[in-house]
């Protein structure tokens, strides 16, 4: 089922659903919405590959964030895209799902954070607002900080963010289309949102070999939950969706499902101990 959603500041963001086809059938209580990376779509190959490992334990919807594949907008790398996946996350729960799990992958593993701190379960009930909220939260390759450097990657991709003839490279080279205003305000940090998420369980996966942020920011992000989210540092891992793993994906998916059960287990994989 594909079609085209409306973000609360009214940009149109295209998202896609399909059924979960788990070896008991189809799943119908819980729904994983999948949050790419930058310059991903919902039609990217690592894309797809994850939402069908995601789809042997649960239905799955995929989206494309503003400014990427053909969602409306310009991309703000992180602020506005919460709005889009309080979107997605509210056609979930309209189309009958009762748990909503949430899964990012770089980018997408901070607006999941963010929006996870900004959509608490109480807050949603007492305001009235039911839809927008997660019930478990995944968050894949994010950085702890806004402005991070220390790596070549992230000055390359700071260039195509503020750079004139960056944002040409990635509206014609990457099919991406930048803002050209910074942030103002600028939006709470993924590090700042952690504390606010609990009780949701929330996972927290990264790559020992991650070009683009070192373990200093998955360390950073559980120390801040204060002993409530689960850290899992994978070793010979890269970045986001291109180097997760089928293996990993399955874990995820399957944490996902029941992530009580599964709270401080690492499925075989170096867990690491602030976590």
């Amino acid at each position: 089922m594909r079609r085209f959603l409306r973000a609360a500041d009214g940009v149109a963001i295209d998202a896609a659903y399909r059924p979960g086809t788990g070896a008991s059938g189809p799943l119908d209580d819980l729904a994983v919405v999948v949050a790419h990376g930058f310059t991903g779509d919902l039609g990217r190959p690592h894309v797809r590959r994850a939402a069908g490992a995601f789809a042997q334990y649960a239905a799955v919807v995929t989206f494309s964030f503003r400014g990427h594949g053909a969602s409306g907008g310009r991309s703000t790398v992180g602020d506005r895209e919460v709005l889009d996946l309080a979107a997605a996350v509210a056609w979930a729960r309209d189309l009958g799902h009762t748990r909503v799990a949430t899964v990012g992958f770089s980018l997408g593993g901070s607006v999941v954070l963010r929006h996870a701190a900004l959509h608490p379960k109480s807050g949603e009930e007492h305001e009235g607002r039911t839809g927008a909220h997660s019930d478990a939260v995944v968050s894949v390759s994010a950085p702890a900080r806004w402005y991070y450097r220390g790596t070549a990657p992230m000055r390359r991709l700071h260039w195509l963010v503020t750079r004139p003839a960056g944002r040409a490279v990635g509206r014609y080279g990457l099919r991406t289309r930048i803002h050209h205003r910074g942030w103002d305000p600028v939006p709470a940090s993924p590090v700042e949102s952690v504390p606010l998420i609990a009780p949701t369980p929330l996972l927290i996966v990264h790559g020992d070999r991650d070009g683009y942020f070192p373990v200093d920011h998955p360390r950073m992000l559980a120390a801040a939950s204060d002993g409530h989210a689960e850290l899992w540092l994978e070793r010979g891992m890269g970045h986001a969706e291109n180097a997760a793993s089928d293996e990993l994906l399955s874990r995820i998916g399957e944490w996902a499902a029941r992530p009580e059960r599964l709270r401080r287990k690492a499925g075989g994989r170096a867990c690491d101990g602030g976590a």
